[in-house]
C-alpha cells in the first residue's frame, strides 16, 4: 500500500517550524516491507522553495500528493491548519475517488462527527493517540476490510456516521519505537531555512496532563492521565538524536515534566552521567513543582530556558480558568531560574469572557512585576477557543469573529491576506473553526486586547521599571496607560503603520513618558524620569556588540598610550540611588520619593548580558576622557589638579596607569 502522510502548509515568519513529530510517530509504527509511506512537510516546502504562498497553494500541495499515487492519505490537522486539510482532502478526492482521506490530531479528535458531516470527501477520523490505530486502520483497509472494527475511528458507512469505541490509552510509552527521522529532511535543513543558530529537535518526554483549565484540550484529549517515557529511553533517545541527526538542541515536549521530582532529579543525573549535558533544552514547568536545588541540577543537565503557565493576575479569572498561582512564590520563582542562568518565558492570557477591566489591569501589572526581576521572556495572549475544551462546550454559541489572534495565524497564503475560500469555510461552522474566533470581554475590546497581547510584550522588556512607576504614579489602569500610548505613537511617529516594533518602543517611550509625567501635575515621584533614563541607557549599551581587543605586540610606553571607552561601555549621571529603587521594586516597594544622591553608573553590555556598575568619581571623569584622541600623560595633567594636588606627580601618574590597567581588564577600556 502506497501511504502518503500530509503536514498542511503553513508560514509564519516568527515562527520557526521543526519536523512533524506525530507524523514521523505515525509512519514509523506503522512501516513494514509492503507499505511504501512518505511524508511530505508543506510547512518546509514553503521555506525551500518547493511551493509557493499563493492562490494556487492547496492545488499545488494536492497535485504533488497526487503524483505519488497513493492509497490513502492521512493529514495532520491542527487548529490553525484544519482549512488546508479540509481544502487539499476535496481536491484529492476529487481527482482520485479510490484514494482514502483519512485525518488525525488534537483538533480532528474533538470534532470527528462534525468534520465527517460537513466534508463527505473524508472517509474516517482518528481520534486520540493514533499510533495503533493508524497501523490498525491501514491492515484493515489492506485486507479489504471496512473501519467496523477499529477502536479510536470515527467513520462513514453507508451515509451514516459511525463512531467506534474509543481505543484505550498505550499503557507503556516505552512499547513505541523510537521516532524514525529518516522520513524527513535533516534537522539542519529545518534550523538553516529558519534561520536558527542549532538544529533542534522534539524529544518527546510523556502524554498527559491532570489538571482541568478551562481553556486547554490535553487533560481531556488524554483522559485526565498522565505517562511517561523511561529515563533510560529519553536519554537513550537525546544521544540517538545528537550522534546520528545532528539534532543541537532538545524542546522536552511534556506540561508535566517537573510535577515529579525525583523524575526530574533521575533523568538530569543520567544525562550529565552519559556527558550530554552539554546540548541545551528547554522544558514546561510550573512553579510550584520547582525549587532552588532542582533548578540548579537542571541547569547542570543542560537546562536553558523553561516555561511557566502564569495566565492570570486576577484572582477571580484564576478561579474561572481552575488555576492556582500564588504571586509571592512566582517573584521568588523567576528571581531562582534567572540565579541558575536558565531564561524562563512567562506565558500570560488576557481576555476572558468574566474579564472585567481590573482583571486585564491585575494580569498586565502582575506581568510588569516579572519583568522588573530582569531576564525573561514575556508572553501575551488572547484566550484561544479549542474544541473539546470546556471553554469551547460552555461559550461556542457567543463566539464572535473580530480579530486575528496568534493561533489563527499561518495561512496568509494570497499576497499577505487568508485565501477567500480559507475564510468562506471558516465562517461556514464557527465551532468547528473556533480557534479562528473570539470571545467578547466586558474589561476592553477585542481590538484592544489585540494590541496590548501584540504589543505588551515590548514595554515589559524594554521599559517594565518606567512603565510599572508610571502606573502607580498616575493611579491609572495599566490597560489605558498602555493603549494611550499606542494611540499617541500612532499619532506622532508610526506614519500609517498599525504595529509597534521594538525599535519603535525604544526611540519613543522617553518622549511619551515624559509627556504624560509633566502633563499630570504630580508633585512627587521625580525618581521616576531617572528610571525612564535609566531603562534607555541600558537599551543603548546593548545596542552595541561586543569587539574585541587587538592584541598588540609592540605597545608604546603607557605615557603616550591613548586610552578609549570600549563601543559597548556607557557611563551616565543619576541623581537618585537607581539601584536602590530598582532593589525596592523588585520587593514590590514602591516609594513615591527618595532622597537626591548623586550616582555614576557603567553600563557594559557583553555575551547578551547587561552589566551594571557604580563608579567614584575619578573613575568617572578618568573615562569620560578615554575617547581615543587624548595621551595617558594629557589624561594625567587635566585630573591631577582635581585629584592628584596631595601627592606627588609620580605618584597620581602611577595611579592613572593602574586605573588605566585596571579598566581595561575590566573590558571597559581599549588600549
Amino acid at each position: 500500500m502506497k501511504i502518503v502522510l500530509v503536514f498542511p502548509p503553513f508560514y509564519l515568519d516568527s515562527m520557526y517550524n521543526l519536523p512533524p513529530l506525530g507524523l514521523i510517530n505515525i509512519a514509523t509504527m506503522a512501516k513494514n516491507p509492503n507499505r511504501d509511506i512518505i511524508i511530505h512537510d508543506f510547512a518546509l516546502a514553503i521555506r525551500n522553495k518547493k511551493i509557493k504562498m499563493s492562490r494556487t497553494i492547496y492545488d499545488d500541495c494536492a497535485k504533488i500528493v497526487l503524483g505519488e499515487n497513493p492509497d490513502l492519505v492521512g493529514f495532520s490537522a491542527q487548529c490553525t491548519t484544519y482549512p488546508g486539510v479540509i481544502r487539499i482532502a476535496e481536491k484529492i478526492k476529487k481527482e482520485s475517488p479510490e484514494t482514502k482521506i483519512v485525518i488525525g490530531g488534537h483538533n480532528a479528535s474533538f470534532v470527528a462527527q462534525e468534520t465527517l458531516a460537513g466534508f463527505p470527501f473524508i472517509d474516517a477520523v482518528v481520534k486520540g493517540e493514533g499510533e495503533i490505530t493508524f497501523q490498525e486502520l491501514v491492515a484493515a483497509y489492506e485486507n479489504g476490510l471496512d473501519e467496523a472494527g477499529v477502536a479510536g475511528v470515527t467513520y462513514r458507512s453507508h451515509g451514516k456516521i459511525i463512531q467506534n469505541k474509543d481505543r484505550k490509552l498505550i499503557k507503556v510509552l516505552d512499547d513505541l519505537p523510537m521516532a524514525d527521522y529518516s522520513f524527513v529532511r535533516p534537522f539542519s535543513e529545518y534550523s538553516g531555512l529558519c534561520g536558527l543558530p542549532r538544529s533542534i529537535a522534539i524529544l518527546e518526554v510523556g502524554r498527559g496532563c491532570p489538571h482541568r483549565c478551562i481553556y486547554c484540550s490535553e487533560s481531556v484529549m488524554w483522559q485526565q492521565k498522565t505517562r511517561t517515557f523511561s529515563i533510560n529511553r529519553l536519554v537513550k533517545e537525546m544521544r540517538h538524536l545528537h550522534e546520528n541527526y545532528n539534532a543541537q538542541c532538545f524542546l522536552l515536549a511534556y506540561d508535566q515534566f517537573t510535577a515529579k521530582k525525583k523524575f526530574v532529579e533521575d533523568f538530569c543525573t543520567l544525562v550529565i552521567e552519559e556527558k550530554l549535558n552539554h546540548l541545551p533544552w528547554y522544558c514546561i514547568s510550573r512553579l510550584d513543582t520547582v525549587d532552588p536545588p532542582l533548578l540548579r541540577r537542571m541547569r547542570e543537565a543542560g537546562c536553558e530556558s523553561m516555561c511557566y503557565g502564569i495566565d492570570s493576575g486576577s484572582k477571580k479569572t484564576l478561579a474561572f480558568i481552575r488555576k492556582k498561582i500564588d504571586e509571592d512564590i512566582l517573584y521568588e520563582r523567576v528571581k531562582e531560574t534567572t540565579k541558575q542562568g536558565i531564561v524562563p518565558t512567562l506565558s500570560f492570557i488576557i481576555g476572558f469572557p468574566s474579564e472585567e477591566k481590573e482583571d486585564i489591569d491585575a494580569t498586565m501589572l502582575l506581568a510588569l512585576r516579572t519583568g522588573v526581576q530582569g531576564n525573561s521572556n514575556p508572553l501575551v495572549q488572547m484566550p484561544t477557543v479549542l474544541p473539546g475544551t470546556d471553554l469551547h462546550k460552555f461559550y461556542k454559541d457567543k463566539l464572535v469573529r473580530r480579530v486575528d489572534t496568534y493561533f489563527s495565524l499561518g495561512l496568509e497564503f494570497d499576497n499577505g491576506s487568508r485565501l477567500a475560500l480559507d475564510d468562506k469555510i471558516i465562517n461556514s461552522d464557527p465551532s468547528l473553526f473556533s480557534s479562528f474566533y473570539n470571545l467578547a470581554c466586558p474589561g476592553r475590546s477585542l481590538e484592544e486586547l489585540n494590541i496590548i497581547a501584540s504589543y505588551f510584550p515590548l514595554i515589559i522588556n524594554l521599559y517594565s521599571k518606567s512603565f510599572l512607576l508610571l502606573t502607580i504614579a498616575l493611579k491609572e489602569s495599566a490597560s489605558d496607560l498602555f493603549i494611550k500610548f499606542f494611540n499617541w505613537m500612532g499619532s506622532n511617529h508610526l506614519q500609517g503603520r498599525p504595529h509597534l516594533t521594538h525599535g519603535d518602543c525604544f526611540r519613543n517611550f522617553s518622549e511619551f513618558a515624559d509627556q504624560t509625567f509633566k502633563g499630570s501635575g504630580i508633585k512627587k515621584w521625580s525618581h521616576f524620569q531617572e528610571m525612564v533614563k535609566y531603562e534607555t541607557v541600558s537599551l543603548k549599551a546593548g545596542k552595541f556588540s561586543h569587539t574585541k581587543q587587538p592584541c598588540y605586540t609592540d605597545l608604546p610606553p603607557s605615557k603616550e598610550i591613548m586610552p578609549m571607552l570600549r563601543e559597548n561601555v556607557i557611563i551616565s549621571d543619576f541623581e537618585y540611588n537607581i539601584r536602590e529603587i530598582i532593589e525596592d521594586l523588585n520587593m514590590g516597594i514602591f516609594n513615591n520619593q527618595y532622597a537626591a544622591e548623586s550616582v555614576a553608573l557603567i553600563f557594559r553590555f557583553e555575551d547578551n548580558e547587561l552589566e551594571v556598575t557604580e563608579i567614584n568619581d575619578f573613575g568617572k571623569d578618568f573615562l569620560d576622557l578615554c575617547d581615543g584622541s587624548a595621551r595617558l600623560k594629557e589624561i594625567v595633567s587635566t585630573l591631577y589638579p582635581v585629584y592628584g594636588s596631595d601627592m606627588e606627580r609620580n605618584v597620581f601618574v602611577k595611579e592613572c596607569e593602574e586605573a588605566m590597567t585596571g579598566l581595561s581588564d575590566l573590558r571597559l577600556l581599549q588600549v
